[in-house]
């Protein structure tokens, strides 16, 4: 989704005024600001014909410049909601609609006059990380893990979360692994085990922790809020 290593310090690079880490973080970031703008719009997009890509990379520049890590809110999702706000008022002017999505008609740059930008940021964070809980919440149902399970099982040493996190990304990055596990809805043990090295009651116990980690990592696109508590921004694993 974002896999650009060290983000963070390549941010206060570009908010110093470098140029060239600006350039080089922009190109990398291209294949995020295609998945924002497809998603938005309901269609696939084409960087030599579509308007819209245009917008959102002026729109991800300008995230870059204002993005402040004291927000509290991971930049993927602060630059997403940033690309949402320039798209509205893109399809608003050229009086055009992204597909089941009906733009409102009192807005400036996406945003009501009356609003500051920083309470339609708080608004916006505060609307999609409940949406974030709440769809993973229903997505862990379908594999037999409640939010409860998920703090019963949580590891409480930072060797055994290590070897776990560890299962999980194996898991959630090696295709044949991750169809066995979507078709089974169980963790191929037999294959975790030979692959990891992990013993087997470790990765029992820890199953339903492992199972959640690598939902996650394998979603990390759609679970930006989630997926940023765990640093998960920066795993590109195959399996998703």
């Amino acid at each position: 989704m974002f896999p650009i290593p060290d983000a963070a310090e390549k941010i206060k690079k570009i908010q110093q005024g470098d140029r060239l880490t600006r350039e080089i973080f922009l190109e990398n970031s291209k294949p995020f600001i295609y998945k924002q703008v497809c998603r938005f719009s309901g269609r696939t997009m084409d960087w030599n014909r579509d308007d819209e890509l245009a917008v959102a990379l002026i729109a991800f520049n300008e995230a870059l410049d204002r993005y402040r890590d004291e927000r509290g809110v991971p930049f993927p999702a602060f630059a997403g909601i940033v690309i949402r706000s320039r798209l509205t008022d893109y399809y608003r002017k050229e009086n055009k609609h992204a597909a089941g999505f009906l733009l409102p008609g009192n807005e400036i740059n996406g945003i009501d006059s009356a609003r500051s930008w920083d309470t339609y940021l708080k608004e916006e964070t505060e609307k999609e990380r409940a949406e974030e809980i709440k769809e993973f919440g229903n997505m862990l149902e379908k594999y037999g893990v409640n939010f409860e399970d998920l703090v019963k099982s949580s590891p409480k040493h930072s060797t055994t979360r290590r070897d776990l996190m560890q299962a999980a990304r194996v898991l959630a990055g090696q295709k044949g692994l991750w169809e066995k596990f979507k078709n089974g809805k169980k963790l191929p043990l037999n294959a975790m085990i030979e692959e990891t090295g992990i013993g087997r009651k470790t990765l029992e116990r820890g199953r339903k922790y492992i199972i959640a980690m690598a939902l996650l990592i394998s979603r990390r696109e759609e679970f930006l809020y989630l997926s940023s508590y765990l640093n998960l921004t920066e795993v590109n694993p195959e399996g998703g």
